[in-house]
């Protein structure tokens, strides 16, 4: 891949792809994108509207054209959002188009950095917990499939985080 070609991040919600992307960013010289932002300016509605007016399939479907627009870009790091490798298109077009990070966080961790959240729709119901299992469970072989770098990032700082993977994608 070429210096200038995008830096994925890619894990479960509550993994860090945001907060530790725009650390990457600026440490790699590039500029920042959160997919799910992007998807929300595009269409004027947060995330968890769309899932209520357009269900899950909808939001996907979202989330698809636009990682297919950002994706072109050159000297980025995008955060993605935790379902996109749910798709085999867009796993594909990851591989494909730039270096691929994940970040890997065991599901008791997410759990505890997330048992509080309102806002992810996926985590709108009583057990939490075993949603967060469920998700990683069913995620993780699709994060390690696309991986370029695995990375286990959850016993560091943000900035930490950054500084590591900044220089493992260097090399």
């Amino acid at each position: 891949m070429s210096e200038l070609a995008p830096v994925f991040l890619v894990g479960p919600m509550g993994a860090g792809k945001t907060t530790i992307g725009r650390h990457l960013a600026r440490l790699l010289g590039k500029s920042f994108v959160d997919l799910d932002l992007e998807i929300e300016k595009s269409c004027g509605a947060d995330i968890a509207w769309i899932f209520d007016v357009e269900g899950e399939a909808g939001f996907r479907k979202r989330e698809a054209a636009m990682l297919g627009e950002v994706a072109s870009r050159n000297n980025m790091v995008i955060a993605t959002g935790g379902g996109v490798v749910l798709d085999r298109e867009n796993r594909e077009l990851l591989k494909r188009n730039g270096t691929v990070v994940y970040l890997s966080v065991d599901a008791k961790v997410l759990f505890k950095r997330m048992q509080q959240d309102t806002k992810r729709p996926l985590l709108q119901v009583e057990d939490k917990e075993a949603m967060i299992e469920g998700i990683v469970k069913e995620r993780e072989p699709l994060y390690r499939e696309i991986a370029d770098i695995v990375f286990d990032g959850h016993k560091k700082t943000p900035v930490v985080a950054a500084q590591e993977l900044a220089s493992l994608i260097r090399q």
